[in-house]
């Protein structure tokens, strides 16, 4: 992520781990895979951070498989209902799945990279209504999203966001809450 260098949510992005298939031996690097063995013979599996699996995909060394926070179960459970997913559970590490597709992204050919874009983009898009309603309805609740059972459904809806959902939810809450005070504060609202 290039164009992204100093930025924690792609350093986080990045470090997110994919299965890769070795397509040729690699002498004196089995430490990578944390076992005894000296070298990574071909056709072995090793989870590797991204940014290291960049440099074996693009140097035809190794193969990769899509991780399970893409798989076909997740996507047909995107397609079904998005907002009934826990994106944050998905990827742990705090919950950067859309991050962590864009760079997933770039390492498919055209097509299947298309196909990802496009899951990642209508997804984002099916869930985002939801967490501006949400936002602006335990933003209109008062301190702490109304405290009691109100303030714990607004955090169990928060924790199962993505992180750049959760952010846009505190911004709109905030928002929602600004917009609130003044109006309350003008002469319109007095009459």
């Amino acid at each position: 992520m290039e164009d992204e260098y100093y930025s924690i949510d792609s350093i986080l992005s990045e470090n997110q781990k994919i299965q890769c298939t070795f397509k040729v031996d690699i002498p004196d690097m089995g430490h990578l895979d944390g076992g005894r063995e000296r070298d990574i013979k071909a056709q072995s599996k090793i989870q590797l951070p991204l940014w290291l699996a960049f440099i074996l995909i693009y140097s035809d060394y190794a193969d990769f498989t899509i991780p399970p926070p893409f798989n076909s179960r997740v996507r047909n459970a995107l397609n079904a209902e998005a907002k009934s997913v826990r994106l944050s559970a998905l990827v742990g590490a705090g919950g950067l799945w859309y991050g962590f597709g864009k760079i997933i992204t770039r390492l498919l050919d055209d097509a299947p990279a298309n196909e990802m874009s496009e899951l990642l983009t209508k997804t984002f898009r099916n869930r985002l209504v939801e967490v501006i309603d949400q936002a602006q309805h335990f933003a209109a609740l008062g301190p702490a999203g109304g405290g009691g059972q109100s303030g714990d459904a607004a955090l169990t809806f928060r924790e199962g966001l993505e992180a750049t959902e959760r952010e846009l939810f505190l911004l709109a809450q905030e928002s929602a809450k600004k917009t609130k005070q003044w109006y309350e504060s003008t002469d319109r609202s007095r009459r």
